[in-house]
């Protein structure tokens, strides 16, 4: 259905969030939303308050590690079934920094449909690590393959659901989580009670969880305890994390 959107349109990477560095050591691709079926161009909006967010957060927290975040602008909204388009343009994304900064590890950090994209994406040779944030995923059919995993097998990934998710179901990313959990030890999934799809209420812990297991999967950093914990533990209990109130308040990054 979107074969014709490849030679029409083309994926992008918006400008670096905050200063570019003049030596980049490392990148995180922030991939918004989309839908699960359209041809239409993603708004010129290019994404929620969460993903805006995040950007900066990430700005900032490796403002001295020589990090460069961009926003990938995809060149349609839709996953489009097995044409798998946010996925692509991830990927390219991904391509798109080695070309520009060379051979710098890439961290991918995707919301809702763009989680999925992080974690279908997440086999690029250059990403050495994922957040997706409430991760759309779809519905377990006996009839229908199941989401791959294996190319998640080296890298280390980290997935935030809130448990009042209405709109990406979070039983669907802890079934996944398990999956990938037996392949890859370095998989954690953390819980976000009583929130909803925009992670609103505990949007700060959210941030920091995100750029404390970013910071470590790309320039080696100490994780905070919780994550160590998480991505220690067997399952399940390292896969329902709860994260706790105020996470990230006494954080310091060496």
């Amino acid at each position: 259905m979107a074969q014709h959107l490849t030679p029409l349109r083309t994926a992008r990477l918006g400008r670096a969030v905050g200063q570019e560095p003049t030596a980049v050591s490392g990148a995180v691709l922030l991939l918004p939303g989309g839908e699960e079926v359209s041809a239409r161009r993603p708004s010129p909006v290019w994404a929620t308050a969460l993903v805006r967010a995040l950007g900066r957060t990430f700005a900032r927290a490796g403002r001295g590690e020589g990090l460069a975040t961009h926003a990938v602008h995809y060149r349609c909204r839709g996953w489009n079934g097995s044409e798998a388009d946010l996925a692509r343009d991830a990927s390219w994304a991904a391509d798109e920094v080695v070309r520009r900064y060379g051979d710098v590890p890439v961290c991918l950090v995707g919301v809702g449909m763009g989680g999925r994209a992080a974690l279908r994406a997440g086999g690029h040779e250059a990403v050495n690590s994922l957040v997706a944030i409430a991760p759309w995923l779809p519905e377990e059919d006996v009839a229908a393959p199941q989401e791959p995993v294996r190319q998640l097998m080296g890298r280390r990934v980290l997935i935030v659901h809130g448990t009042n998710d209405e709109r990406a179901d979070p039983e669907l990313s802890f079934r996944l989580a398990a999956r990938a959990k037996k392949a890859n030890r370095d998989v954690c999934r953390f819980e976000v009670h009583s929130d909803g799809h925009g992670l609103h209420q505990h949007r700060a812990e959210v941030l920091a969880l995100a750029a404390d297991f970013a910071m470590g999967a790309l320039f080696g950093h100490a994780l905070s305890r919780p994550v160590e914990d998480a991505l220690a533990a067997p399952p399940p209990i390292g896969l329902r994390m709860p994260l706790a109130t105020g996470f990230g308040r006494s954080l310091h990054h060496g």
